[in-house]
């Protein structure tokens, strides 16, 4: 009995505690269900709803590019694609052999597509050719039985319809590279899409990009899309007005031709850029549609480098041209009056060296006036010896060489204007006289781009420090602060510029001047400038002896670079241009025929001009050889000319 009673107790106990902690795991499943039901329902919820709902990126259509009168120099164009599911098809391989015979598809991209099918699930697109024209699309919609598992995708695509004439200026798109995917973006992380890679496309590719929309699609457990459940278009890009004028852009391309050349064209009176000519140059659209590595290897081969945009980041000896500027630092100086006269007998000795003169017989006793109007060397040997190298160079920056030009362009080269320190800092050497006089006539270290020449010539024209631009609206709003009066002076005297401006207005116009022959033959408008032809090998003195050969009978590499530089009209001036021609030869007979032609061209074409952004009234302070005295010096501050420490 006893026995009975503790197996009854011990049975009692232990049911119990097998009751119990029935009871402390059904409390304890109770608890985790309220938590998971009733404290975190929100947070599972949105966690079930993100499984069933996939939040994808839109990419947003890129901002168009536009000329100074609204033609499109880059636009978007529907692109038409054919695309391959794999899950709707039973044999890839029978699929694409059809469709090779209605759009041809080389063994390397049918390689590609199949491998690209087995990398990705059955139900993920897989890209088989974009860029279709319209009757390869009717094709392939009609033989759509035949062709299972393609379908046609359509999208945005980037399209230069003026193709070489810009090139160089509004460049192109490209996909992003590993160095753009940081994260801070996620637009680009996006298929298919592009971002500037060069020109105008690149420095302003933000404001051209716009901003990321969203789409809501229903998807199943494999991810699978369902439906669309909602979509949110993003920002477009902004569409950006230039200053440039396509007309006569494209009159500058016609113009240099065939030529290894740069043309540039500014409003001298507020620095907008009309033209940026380069050829020879390259179709962007290639690149947006597929380049091939033979055309790649033409392009990048090519020893007239169509892919560089001579215009502002091609560097050239000014040659000639850089007179003006020797003869601004001399006066400025007080080292030389305009009426002075030196006599060039054909050379300079300094100690055993010959400097010579273009002309061998000398030009006899001549002043500034006409030593820029004959382009004498030996008159600016002397005045470059008097004078020195560093205040050539102070006076060079003020008129913007040597100098950052600020253009709104990649790759755009400060050129360089050496000084005495420069040398000795670079070279570790010390700066030798007869250096001065080489630079005297603008050869030796210095260098400048066609942009950097063209704002020379405007400041020149105008005595304002005029800074290139190319941006005229974004998003419609005007870009303020380039009117002619918000540009400060130079601190020049009005009387040296104005001797200078004289001066370019006989080089042209004027019997015996450099560029007589390129003179305007009409009535009215007349244009100043000024020759220059620079080296690109040193002429011995065996060769010298022996009678110079004709360029055209040297290699191409070996000819001279022809230079011209000019502004018009010269009573009130309104377009300034400089034109290099690499190898062209003499600036004289190459350069100048064709400035004058791009001048003309604007003078034409000024009458359809929109109202510059100042009142022609602003205009009377910048006169030319013609106009008012006044403002003779510049009541704004500028950097002062150092003294030179140069022998006499």
């Amino acid at each position: 009995m006893k026995r009975e009673n503790m197996r009854s107790k011990v049975f009692t106990r232990r049911v119990l505690m097998l009751a119990g902690g029935k009871l402390v795991l059904a409390g304890l499943l109770g608890g985790r269900l309220y938590q998971l039901q009733v404290l975190e329902s929100d947070r599972y919820a949105t966690l079930a709803e993100e499984n069933r709902i996939s939040m994808r990126l839109l990419a947003p259509p890129r901002g168009r590019i536009l000329d100074r009168h609204g033609e499109p120099l880059a636009f978007n164009r529907l692109n038409y694609r054919a695309l391959l599911v794999a899950e709707q098809t039973a044999d890839i391989g029978a699929t694409l052999e059809t469709f090779s015979q209605l759009v041809p598809l080389s063994e390397a991209e049918r390689a590609r597509i199949e491998r690209e099918a087995r990398r990705r699930r059955r139900f993920v697109p897989v890209l088989v050719r974009e860029h279709l024209e319209w009757d390869d699309m009717a094709k392939i919609e009609v033989n759509a039985p035949d062709l299972p598992g393609i379908v046609i995708d359509v999208g945005p695509t980037r399209v230069y319809p003026h193709g070489e004439d810009v090139a160089h200026v509004v460049g192109y798109v490209g996909p992003p590279a590993e160095s753009d995917l940081t994260g801070e973006d996620p637009l680009l992380e996006l298929p298919g899409i592009r971002i500037g890679r060069a020109g105008y496309e690149r420095t302003q590719d933000l404001a051209l990009r716009g901003r990321a929309g969203s789409q809501q699609l229903e998807v199943n457990a494999v991810g699978r899309v369902i439906r669309e459940l909602s979509r949110h278009e993003g920002t477009p890009g902004q569409d950006i007005q230039l200053t440039l004028d396509l007309g006569l852009q494209q009159a500058a391309i016609e113009r240099l031709g065939d030529d290894s050349a740069a043309a540039v064209v500014l409003d001298a009176r507020n620095g907008e850029v009309l033209a940026l000519a380069t050829t020879p140059s390259f179709d962007p659209n290639l690149f947006v549609t597929g380049l091939s590595a033979d055309q790649w290897r033409a392009w990048s081969q090519n020893r007239r480098a169509p892919l560089r945009n001579k215009a502002t980041a091609g560097l050239y000896s000014p040659g000639s041209t850089f007179k003006m500027l020797v003869g601004l630092a001399a006066l400025e100086a007080n080292v030389t009056t305009p009426n002075e006269r030196i006599s060039c007998p054909g050379h300079m000795e300094l100690g055993d060296q010959r400097f010579h003169c273009w002309k061998r017989a000398g030009h006899g006793a001549v002043n500034l006036r006409e030593a820029i109007k004959s382009s004498c060397d030996v008159y600016f040997y002397e005045i470059a010896r008097r004078v020195g190298i560093d205040r050539i160079a102070a006076i060079s920056r003020r008129f913007g060489l040597g100098v950052d030009p600020e253009i709104e362009l990649p790759g755009a080269r400060s050129g360089l204007i050496p000084t005495r320190d420069w040398k000795q800092r670079v070279h570790r050497v010390p700066w030798q006289v007869g250096e001065t006089l080489v630079h005297g006539i603008g050869q030796g270290f210095t260098l400048t781009s066609p942009l950097q020449l063209a704002v020379m010539t405007a400041r020149l024209a105008t005595g304002r420090a005029v800074k290139p631009h190319l941006t005229r609206t974004v998003g419609g709003v005007l870009r303020q602060g380039h009117r002619a009066e918000d540009w400060p002076g130079l601190g020049i005297a009005e009387r040296h510029l104005r001797a200078m401006r004289e001066a370019m207005w006989a080089v042209v116009n004027e019997q015996g001047g450099t560029a007589y022959s390129s003179r305007f033959r009409e009535d009215g408008a007349t244009m100043a400038g000024k020759t220059g032809t620079t080296q690109v090998r040193r002429i011995s003195m065996a060769e010298r002896e022996r009678g110079l050969r004709r360029q055209q009978d040297l290699p191409w590499e070996w000819r001279d670079h022809a230079l011209f530089v000019c502004y018009a009209p010269t009573d009130r001036p309104v377009y300034a241009c400089a034109v290099v021609v690499e190898h062209g030869g003499g600036g004289s007979a190459v350069a100048a025929p064709i400035a004058r032609d791009i001048l003309l061209e604007a003078l034409e074409r000024r009458p359809l001009e929109q109202p510059t952004h100042s009142p022609p009234d602003a205009l009377v302070a910048m006169a030319g050889p013609l106009g008012s005295r006044a403002n003779e010096e510049s009541a704004l501050p500028v950097p002062p000319i150092p003294p030179d420490s140069e022998p006499p």
